[in-house]
């Protein structure tokens, strides 16, 4: 029992440091020559909404989103077969 919570615990660990990384290469793209191109497509897909009123601001990224689900989908297929092998 005490073997499945350790693979658990690495697995949120590797997660985590994962998103991180992802996290500061998105925060500091703007600054990097030629990483801001890479990722100017966040948020500005067509189908991502966005409404704005003089009191009320509404931002749904619903195409990014299922982009994001579907590359993020592909990628944990990808390393769940890695692993199994």
């Amino acid at each position: 029992m005490m073997d499945a919570w350790n693979g658990i615990g690495r697995l949120l660990i590797v997660a985590g440091l994962a998103l991180a990384a992802v996290g500061l290469i998105l925060t500091l793209a703007e600054k990097w020559p030629g990483i801001g191109s890479l990722f100017g497509w966040v948020g500005r897909l067509p189908g991502d909404l966005s409404i704005t009123r003089e009191r009320f601001s509404l931002y749904a990224p619903i195409a990014t989103s299922l982009v994001l689900s579907i590359l993020l989908s592909l990628l944990f297929y990808v390393l769940s077969w890695l692993f199994r092998r």
